[in-house]
């Protein structure tokens, strides 16, 4: 039965001004409520008959894009908006919203309407990304819907955002909620057939997710379970449920602080938006600050669950939990698992090897300092886990070209700070690049802007030279470098070891490409800056005496595939890697250790062929990891040599001895890259760590302490 509603909008709702504040809408009854929009202070809509034709009944008030609310079934009122591409070290917002602000808002928000559970948008969202997917927000006990308030702005870029939100006094039980995000599922479906669909579940929400993949298996899903409450029945708290239950109501009011201690770690909480680089000092007075202002606002929590609440909700937990789990078998859909290894309140970590291995086609990843609120505590922003786990795509299957989405400001903070800083701390890389007269210049003004560009050149030993050398690109000169890298990153066993958001995972958010023709093909297509090391694997784990020996095949294929497209090709070199580490155990001291050689020859079979085994030294590539003892910290070098301009060259793509010969002329300048710094490092007064620790400590920074004279 249809019927007219009057709204009042929530602060947290951006409302399109071209919609004016009195208007016509329609709500559908479900289990005897009036489907309407969150209220709270704002705009009044005049009540009036309903004017939505017969055929459109299964409509339902949602928002209308990030940042606008409408009635579902009126698309046509509404002209698309997105915003453009989105650029290198884009600002996501990541740590301008904090626990804080989610308590301040639902504070507001959870004021009674007498509605049943709706979707909005937040007005922190924004305007996606042209062709952006629909992500859908499950949210956990509180119901409110803005768990995801930290993580708003990022993903409203790349995602038209809905969240669900479950009035505090609303008493729909698990079926009718499964029902009412099902209904909204199919609409979405339906009006774009072939485009994936997100379901974000935070703890009960995961639950509802699950429930609603189970039910839809031929809807292509992306479904993502932060601590999922599917293992409520396994719960640390069950012996204390019967007490929250029979706690007197004039105590209630300390249940909130209790809650707060067992479901999230307050101090991860108070730490977002605290910035990494300060200084000891200032970051705990930042801490500090934060966690005097926190605080106060958890008496908030008794607000939005009250005794009679709480109690509800846990009754709908235990039958959601039930729920899910007797159709685990019947979920086909792609499922990722983020589960905090210090979950007070779930055993989260054994719950996501549980699914993992009912699940079809499942990943986990663990934090191991987090706590059940993984989603309003300081960690990674979801959107990179998403990127990391190479989850981000707008059609069936996931393409690394055109679902790339270049790295944030705060991703090349993380990534370059946490992730990678020590190494650049010791390294302390100095960049040289030649300019068109031949010129040897410090900085990289040698290095074309305009794409597309092919960086050919020297692997050093486990691949070290590799985040330096990205992270001088994105500072100097705001250009991203797609590196190609072996497939195992990408698809073999070594992308999940230890199930943690590693390594691996950052090298995806940093562009890296499988190494296949397609994708150097596609990503020279795009005029993409490209990164290709010939020697591979090859070179990255040479044996001991070989340091700074090219292995290359034989095929000058990278050669025709540049003079395709015109590309401009830049030798390049590196050394450094004697100054950081000793190799004291390749391959072949590594297979002559009994358990070891073992586990070696498992990897080689288990490991993705990457080319024909028969076809010279560069063939012989075995995965291992060398045994090193580090040194005093000396530095890393890169020298990129004069380019070569390959537009209007296409005749090298059929005449075969004039692309071998350019092949050799790239190899001979890389070699030639190579022993100028072997050379001229020498000449670095401040090649120790030591030097440069003084310098730094009296003149600058990391990135522009000085080096030798080229």
């Amino acid at each position: 039965m249809a019927s007219a509603v009057t709204l009042r909008v929530s602060p947290c709702f951006g409302v399109n001004p071209k919609f004016k504040p009195h208007f016509r809408v329609r709500a559908e009854r479900l289990g005897g409520g009036d489907l309407s929009v969150l209220s709270s202070d704002g705009v009044s809509v005049n009540g009036a008959g309903s004017v939505i034709g017969e055929k459109e009944k299964k409509g339902s008030l949602i928002d209308g894009g990030n940042g606008r609310l409408k009635p579902k079934v009126e698309k046509k009122l509404v002209k698309e908006m997105v915003s453009e591409e989105l650029e290198v070290l884009w600002d996501d917002g990541y740590g301008t919203n904090t626990v804080k602000d989610y308590l301040d808002r639902a504070k507001d928000m959870i004021k009674p309407d007498g509605g049943p559970p709706r979707w909005f948008c937040p007005v922190e969202c924004g305007r996606p990304v042209k062709g952006s997917p629909v992500l859908l927000f499950l949210p956990g006990l509180d119901g409110v819907g803005i768990g995801l308030i930290l993580h708003h702005k990022a993903l409203g870029k790349v995602f038209e955002v809905q969240c669900l939100h479950v009035p505090v006094c609303d008493r729909t039980p698990f079926e009718g909620l499964v029902k009412v995000v099902e209904e909204t599922l199919r609409l979405e479906h339906a009006s774009r057939p072939n485009s994936p669909i997100y379901l974000v579940g935070d703890s009960f929400g995961g639950c509802l997710a699950l429930a609603v993949a189970a039910r839809n298996p031929t809807i292509d899903l992306v479904v993502i379970l932060v601590n999922p409450a599917t293992s409520f029945g396994r719960s640390q708290l069950q012996p204390l449920f019967p007490i929250l239950k029979a706690f007197p109501d004039e105590l209630h009011v300390t249940i909130p602080y209790i809650l707060s201690l067992v479901m999230g770690e307050p101090l991860k909480m108070a730490t977002v938006g605290v910035e990494g680089r300060l200084p000891p000092t200032q970051k705990i007075e930042q801490l500090s600050d934060n966690l005097t202002a926190l605080l106060p606002r958890l008496s908030c929590l008794a607000d939005i669950i009250p005794k009679e609440t709480l109690v509800w909700k846990l009754k709908l937990l235990k039958s959601a939990s039930a729920y899910a789990n007797s159709r685990l078998h019947a979920v086909k859909a792609e499922v990722l698992v983020l589960a905090s290894d210090k979950d007070n309140m779930l055993p989260s970590r054994e719950e996501a090897h549980r699914l993992k291995n009912l699940l079809p086609n499942c990943e986990i990843r663990f934090f191991k300092d987090n706590g059940h609120t993984l989603l309003l505590e300081d960690s990674l922003n979801l959107l990179t886990v998403i990127k990391g786990t190479s989850k981000y795509r707008r059609s069936r299957r996931h393409d690394y070209i055109s679902d790339f989405l270049p790295p944030s400001m705060s991703e090349y903070r993380y990534a370059f700070g946490e992730v990678t800083g020590l190494l650049r701390f010791a390294s302390c890389s100095a960049m040289f690049s030649t300019l068109e007269d031949g010129k040897i210049v410090q900085g990289l003004a040698g290095v074309p802007n305009e794409g597309p560009v092919l960086f050919v050149g020297y692997h050093m030993l486990m691949g070290l030279d590799l985040p330096c050398l990205i992270e001088a690109f994105l500072r100097e000169k705001n250009i991203m470098v797609r590196g190609i890298a072996h497939p195992e990153l990408f698809w073999g066993k070594f992308r999940s070891a230890g199930n943690e958001f590693a390594f691996p995972d950052w090298v995806k958010v940093m562009g890296a490409l499988p190494v296949t023709a397609n994708y150097l093909f596609r990503a020279l297509s795009t005029k993409a800056h490209v990164l290709l090391y010939p020697g591979g694997q090859r070179e990255a784990l040479h044996y001991k005496g070989e340091q700074y020996k090219l292995f290359w095949p034989n095929q000058p294929e990278f050669v025709r595939m540049a003079a395709r497209f015109g590309a401009t090709i830049v030798p390049f070199g590196t050394v450094g890697e004697d100054d950081i580490a000793e190799l004291v155990l390749d391959y072949h001291d590594l297979m002559k250790i009994p358990g070891v050689s073992d586990f070696i020859n498992k990897a080689r079979q288990d490991a993705i062929k990457i080319r024909d085994e028969t076809k010279g030294e560069v063939a012989n590539q075995e995965l291992f990891i060398p045994g090193m003892l580090p040194k005093l910290p000396g530095r890393f070098y890169y020298l990129f040599g004069k380019p070569i301009k390959l537009k209007g060259r296409e005749d090298l793509l059929e005449n075969r001895e004039d692309a071998n010969e350019l092949y050799l002329q790239v190899k001979s300048e890389v070699e030639q890259c190579i022993s100028y710094l072997l050379k001229k490092r020498e000449e670095d007064p401040y090649r120790s760590i030591i030097d440069r620790t003084i310098y730094r400590a009296l003149y600058s920074p990391l990135d522009q302490v000085p080096s030798f004279e080229p």
